[in-house]
């Protein structure tokens, strides 16, 4: 089944009207799906207003509309083949929004508006046209922001190796420097590598540029692909240039030049720097291979060819293909539009205000955590007690609850954190702990022997969350995502024990105690942990 329709001729009016009207009505379908997911689209878009590193993503889809326009003769000469892969896609992409809805997790939306999206493309075009079109439909996929833990656990390494690389710089003008995680110690001052720091903020703008870059560097495949993925080092190097710089500064003027105004211009700085190292790469590359020509010749983008208006018309079809996924596209946002909203609902539990400070011979003496972790963590209850036994057995207990972590807020794992704060990970690896079960299972745990200087610590963790006890960071994500969609509850929990090692005391010794210590406290966590 196909409808035919047939552009009007004239000299004065465009001959290919069909194509205008084909692709308005992929725009209006592809607009009505992204308004049917309010949440997902509405998500991206604050994130794009709020958060720096995603700022530039509000001008990708302008720009991809305008790679799209400069090849306007082209696609107007195209016919419209169609393609039922298209159709595949598109019934994928909407499964996927609403796994998405149904679940309230906004990147699954995000991506399965994206796939849609090129779905209806390769529906309407075919699939051998559509790859003429590569470059600005892939562009969409860089103003979709990572997930958060994603996010954060690329931007705590970075953080990291951007102060190790930084530090080194900094040696290299003889100045006496320590680093412990990210604080980079001077003696006389301390500069924290926060988040702020961590270059994630130039990575995604300077990727953006060095695809588009790449798109227009009229040579070898393999070259613009090295371009592009250059981009990654260059962003990190220059960063740590940038944080050595900050520290030979500090050294020599005082800790003033670390803040303020002159703080925000160096960032500025570092990204048109960056910017311009790409530009020398793509005047070497431009230089060497067979094909050898003046970086300006292959380098810019052509003028737009225009559309031949005298042309005789054309007759073509709209396929039915593109028809049949504009009725899936359009079902399914009127599905989402008249389904009602799914609520989450935390269950009841007791908050741990009322958990007790002894445990069994364990004396303990609770702390509070400073208002800056809490903010960073976003958790909604916690508990943090050093417990001593025989004036000399200490095991610090951490808890943290999440009523909900749809919204990206959920436990930090310390496999990340731990770094974080200088200490160097010895070991790590699962174990179960004897005699122990949670929730009718055997308790396996996440054993790590950490380090800093002299110290050494011995730190168990798991994540119980839902009845489940659960080891691995990326499983934790799959049953927050299964659990939403069909128990609507994606509450949970991170518990957390350390012990110190005495000099001399074997870990084996440090074992013992935290094992012991896990059967004593895990039966009293049924209050705080519901299943």
């Amino acid at each position: 089944m196909s409808t035919v329709l047939r552009a009007s001729a004239g000299p004065e009016r465009p001959v290919n009207n069909i194509w205008l009207y084909a692709w308005a009505a992929l725009a209006v379908v592809a607009v009505v799906a992204a308004a049917s997911m309010q949440s997902g689209v509405g998500s991206m878009i604050d994130t794009w207003l709020h958060r720096e590193e995603y700022s530039h993503a509000l001008m990708i889809p302008v720009i991809s509309a305008y790679l799209l326009w400069q090849q306007r003769a082209q696609l107007a000469r195209l016919e419209l083949q169609g393609s039922w892969v298209g159709v595949s896609i598109v019934l994928f992409g909407a499964l996927l929004q609403i796994a998405g809805v149904l679940a309230t997790v906004e990147v699954v939306q995000q991506y399965g508006l994206l796939i849609a999206i090129y779905g209806l493309v390769i529906a309407l075009l075919g699939v051998r046209p559509s790859a003429d079109l590569w470059a600005p439909l892939l562009l969409l996929a860089l103003m979709v922001p990572l997930p958060q833990f994603l996010l954060g656990n690329f931007s705590s390494q970075l953080q990291l190796l951007s102060s190790q690389i930084g530090v080194w710089f900094i040696r290299l003008f003889g100045i006496s420097v320590f680093v412990e995680g990210n604080v980079i110690d001077l003696g006389g001052y301390k500069l924290q590598v926060a988040e702020a720091c961590d270059g994630l903020r130039y990575l995604f703008p300077l990727m953006t540029l060095g695809f588009i870059m790449a798109y227009l560097f009229k040579v070898e495949m393999w070259k613009r692909v090295l371009l592009f993925v250059s981009s990654i080092p260059v962003t990190i190097l220059m960063n740590s240039f940038r944080i050595g710089t900050i520290g030979v500064m500090v050294e020599h003027w005082g800790q003033s030049m670390a803040e303020g105004f002159l703080h925000d211009f160096q960032g500025w700085a570092v990204f048109m720097t960056s910017a311009g190292v790409l530009l020398l790469e793509m005047m070497v590359l431009a230089s060497i291979g067979r094909n050898r020509r003046p970086w300006r010749e292959v380098f810019g983008l052509d003028a737009a060819e225009p559309i031949d208006r005298t042309a005789p018309p054309i007759q073509r079809t709209v396929p039915a293909s593109f028809i049949t996924a504009t009725v899936i596209v359009s079902a399914f946002a009127v599905g989402v539009m008249i389904a009602p909203e799914r609520t989450e609902v935390p269950p009841k539990r007791e908050t741990f205000f009322g958990f007790p400070n002894q445990v069994e011979t364990w004396s303990g003496r609770r702390s509070a955590l400073e208002q800056v972790y809490l903010d960073a963590l976003k958790l909604d209850d916690y508990v943090i007690t050093d417990y001593v036994r025989g004036g000399r057995e200490v095991v610090n207990f951490y808890v943290a609850w999440y009523d909900s972590q749809r919204a990206g807020n959920s436990a930090h794992s310390p496999r990340s954190c731990l770094p974080g704060g200088g200490w160097h990970m010895k070991e790590f690896g699962q174990v179960e702990v004897p005699g122990v079960q949670v929730a009718g299972k055997p308790l396996r745990v996440n054993r790590v022997q950490i380090e800093l200087g002299n110290r050494k610590q011995l730190v168990y963790y798991w994540f119980q969350q839902r009845g489940r006890v659960i080891t691995n960071e990326y499983l934790v994500k799959w049953y927050l995502f299964v659990d939403s969609l069909t128990r609507q509850r994606t509450d949970g929990a991170l518990v957390r024990l350390v012990t110190p090692l005495e000099i001399g005391e074997p870990v084996e010794q440090a074992d013992r105690r935290l094992a012991e210590f896990a059967g004593q406290v895990t039966p009293r966590l049924e209050r705080y942990i519901p299943n």
